[in-house]
């Protein structure tokens, strides 16, 4: 391993001599030259665009075989494959005016980097810009606008995402390349993310297993980094959000600059918001925060390696509400508080050869949360350190099929500080492999995998036998072994149909098995269970899409069986006053989908109008409803686009209709929620005035001053209304 290090990062800092590239021309099917055209190469992490007279070119290529992706808004995106086996290689490309609006993006979370028309599994894309110009206070906030994403929410500061009714450690989340471990089981414990300095996401609804190991049972958000700046330029932008409601702010400011082989970045955010302000006028005590991010990011390329290394520190400061008290603007969180630093380092490696491609991928996570009662005085201090590695093989591609092998692990240690405790001291180690191929001819493709995991689990005893918070030592092992299979074709020019079916799985929390105690919040005493198994489960989806010059449809359908699903029941006994639960097993099932339509009629191309309807059931096998299932959402939008003169492009003006229906399908610890509905309005675009550029939004939330209560709401019990009326300005400058 320590020759291997050596050798690693000799070759980071090795120089280069040019090798081979790649010219060409870029025209419509006028023959007219494009310029501005966006020319990548995922898996490079190279970047251009076409000049004035259509040209590009890429220096310093390394031999292989390779994607280009050619984008232009109003074009279709074109992927062409490339095999590089000579010095200079001239790639003329026609692209086609836009037959539909359907998203046609590179899937990063997807390992042979498809766009999403050549993708077996529908995997939403957005960017966060998108997300950003809907005025969302968090990154979750905006996240729970995606169609079969929500959130279980904490006030505004915290919330913890929900994937088609499943929530917790059923879902994993990736940034920077990296699996992301934060004490993810804990019901006051949010994303913590920033959504400074990233780029974009994608969310994989369902088992992703396959290529992502235990708890990606339910589903992935798989989180893509801000990207550099093309080869030999330089940039700097800064950008202020002021909110009315809570009187908060958010600034970030962000430089880069890159060589033709060495590029750099760096970002900083500061997040600040006051107690949220209800329709009622009175604001909800202790809901501020405070939020300080800085990422940061040095990459090297040649034409025989490539190597990313990122940085990212973010220091969450949370108020814990528990009542309508003091009302005040005071900005510092009061006790209860939270404390939570998250340091997340990644390293990116591949290494060409010439007719395949190896990646070595590392990542260190170092999380530390920390709760304060009434004192300065953490009464809960977990620290939570996380090592992964992610080792891919792509072989050498055969005809059309594509083929990757690869080799997973991790290791983790849990310690405890505090005068209480959650879980007891553990180590974690995982490892798993795998093995995927592609296939794709005409207008078909399947995709097909296989792994095997295996995860040990080790605890120390703590406290006294018959005492609350004793902790006897487990030494736990847990396997499985998991499949899935996807076919995509085109029924028609316009109709493209999809079908997957994967198996998943996730091995019981620290929580689950271990739990002896009083859950602050739930006031239940909780007793653990060391001898659960793990979740397993199998989900069938279907995904239809047409789309023509003026309209698209969409539709998409689960059924998710689970077997082993673990939830917390009463045993009739009484512990301090308290009701004693344990964590016990039984099949369940979820089944549902998101359905949806686009209409933007010709000659009116600034004009689109959406409706989606997204819902979800899940039952336990004696026919009671599971708990945190979000209720059914019918969300409908009018957007216009327009430019005027040269001093405001990329204009926007857009009303957001969002229908909460009822939800009467609640578990035996919840209680039945009331429909509502909230209107949202959005104006914004890219301002030039005297030689000042700029990007202004303006967003009204819950424009009608709405009294609501989320289902998925932790202050649902006490009775707390969600957020009121919420002005939203953004500015965001080019320096």
């Amino acid at each position: 391993m320590k020759s291997f290090l050596v050798a690693l990062f000799f070759g980071f800092t090795m120089f280069c001599n040019a090798q081979n590239k790649i010219t060409g021309t870029i025209t419509n099917s006028e023959n007219k030259n494009l310029e501005t055209v966006l020319v990548s190469i995922p898996e490079l992490n190279k970047e251009t665009t076409s000049d004035t007279n259509g040209n590009y070119s890429f220096l310093d290529l390394p031999k292989g075989n390779f994607k280009i992706s050619f984008s232009l808004v109003g074009y279709d995106e074109k992927l062409v494959s490339v095999s590089i086996n000579q010095k200079e290689i001239n790639l003329n490309i026609q692209l086609e005016s836009s037959s539909n609006h359907l998203e046609e993006v590179k899937i990063s979370s997807n390992a042979f980097n498809k766009i999403q028309s050549q993708n077996v599994m529908k995997i939403e894309h957005k960017s966060i810009k998108e997300l950003q110009q809907k005025g969302a206070a968090t990154l979750m906030e905006g996240l729970s606008s995606i169609p079969g994403v929500a959130q279980v929410s904490t006030g505004t500061s915290i919330g913890k995402p929900v994937i088609r009714g499943l929530s917790g450690n059923r879902v994993l989340v990736y940034t920077q390349g990296v699996r992301l471990e934060n004490q993810q089981f804990g019901e006051e414990h949010g994303l913590g993310l920033s959504d400074s300095g990233i780029e974009s996401v994608e969310v994989i609804k369902g088992p992703a297993s396959l290529l992502y190991g235990s708890d990606a049972l339910g589903g992935v958000l798989y989180f893509n980094p801000e990207k550099f700046a093309k080869p030999n330029s330089y940039s700097a932008d800064f950008s202020q959000k002021f909110f009315s409601n809570t009187q908060g702010s958010n600034t970030s400011f962000g430089l880069k600059s890159s060589s033709e082989n060495w590029k750099f970045l760096i970002r900083g955010g500061y997040n600040n918001h006051g107690d949220y302000k209800m329709p009622s006028d009175s604001l909800v005590t202790n809901t501020r925060f405070e939020e300080a991010d800085v990422k940061t990011a040095v990459g090297f390329s040649n034409s025989k390696f490539s190597s990313v290394l990122r940085y990212n520190l973010n220091n969450l400061n949370l108020g814990i509400p528990e009542q309508i008290g003091l009302q005040t603007r005071k900005r510092d969180p009061d006790y209860p508080r939270q404390g939570v630093v998250n340091h997340i380092l990644s390293l990116h490696n591949n290494f060409y050869f010439k007719n395949s491609k190896f990646d070595a991928d590392f990542g260190y996570i170092s999380n530390s949360r920390k709760e304060f009662a009434d004192s300065t005085i953490p009464v809960l201090d977990m620290n939570l350190n996380t090592l992964n590695y992610d080792l891919k093989y792509y072989l050498p591609k055969i005809g059309k099929l594509e083929t990757i092998v690869g080799v997973q692990g991790m290791s983790q240690t849990n310690r405890n500080s505090g005068s209480e405790l959650l879980i007891p001291d553990a180590n974690t180690n995982d490892i798993g492999a795998l093995a995927t191929t592609n296939y794709e001819w005409n207008s078909n493709v399947i995709q097909a995998g296989f792994r095997y995991d295996t995860r040990k689990i080790n605890t120390e005893t703590h406290g006294v036998l018959g005492d609350e918070g004793y902790f006897e030592s487990i030494n736990k092992k847990f396997n499985s072994f998991n499949a899935s299979l996807g076919y995509k074709t085109k029924l028609t020019d316009n109709l493209s149909f999809r079908l997957n079916v994967a198996s998943g799985f996730r091995s019981p929390n620290l929580a689950e098995l271990t739990s002896n105690g009083v859950h602050e919040g739930s006031n239940r005493y909780e007793i653990g269970n060391s001898n659960l198994k793990n979740e397993q489960n199998i989900q069938t989806d279907l995904n239809l899409e047409y789309g023509n010059s003026h309209f698209e449809f969409f539709a998409n359908g689960f059924y998710n069986h689970i077997n082993n699903y673990i939830f917390i029941s009463p045993n009739g006994n009484i512990i301090d006053g308290n009701d004693v639960y344990d964590y016990v097993q039984a099949n369940a099932k979820l089944y549902g989908g998101e359905f949806g339509i686009h209409f933007h009629p010709h000659p009116l191309d600034w004009l689109h109008i959406t409706s989606s309807f997204e819902t979800v059931t899940g039952q336990k096998k004696n026919g009671e409803y599971l708990p945190l299932i979000p209720a059914n959402k019918w969300n409908n939008n009018i957007r216009t686009e327009f430019n005027i003169n040269n001093w405001i492009k990329k204009g926007f003006a857009a009303v957001n209709i969002e229908s909460i229906f009822k939800q009467n399908n609640n578990s035996t610890f919840e209680t039945k929620s009331n429909g509502y509905t909230l209107v949202n309005l959005g104006l914004g675009g890219n301002v030039n005035i005297n030689k000042a550029n700029f990007d202004v939004s303006v967003n009204a939330n819950n424009m009608l001053n709405k009294s609501y209560i989320s289902h998925l709401s932790r202050l649902k019990t006490d009775g707390i209304p969600n957020i009121g009326r919420n002005i939203v300005l953004s500015v965001s400058f080019l320096l």
